[in-house]
């Protein structure tokens, strides 16, 4: 066996393995980020319900974006999305668990289609 080709074929492994960390590093940081996002929105959304009224999003957008300068995500538009996220699917047993997995700018984009 060549030992040209064996060198090659180990550092072809290793670079997928490293690859395949990456990825799964990535799945993980996003389910994270939408289970923060299905938290938010959830807590909102019971505001809501206590007739808190709208004026608790700007406020907490301001505030979260003072508090994480270098954090996107947090302007009015997205923490009313996450909110019609958690109210969309919160009632389905069998759904709720699931959309967690989609990433979180396809959520967008349906909530987008249908708001239109």
């Amino acid at each position: 066996m060549n030992i040209e080709k064996v060198q090659l074929d180990f550092i072809a492994e290793i670079k997928e393995k490293i690859k395949q960390a990456q990825y799964d590093a990535f799945k993980a940081v996003n389910v994270q980020l939408i289970n923060l996002y299905w938290e938010i929105g959830k807590s909102i959304a019971e505001k809501q319900s206590e007739s808190w009224g709208k004026a608790v999003v700007p406020t907490l957008s301001k505030e979260l974006q003072t508090e994480f300068p270098g954090m996107g995500g947090f302007s009015e538009g997205n923490l009313w999305l996450m909110a019609q996220f958690y109210s969309e699917y919160q009632s389905s047993e069998n759904l709720a668990p699931l959309v967690r997995e989609i990433s979180w700018s396809k959520h967008v984009v349906i909530f987008l289609r249908f708001s239109l």
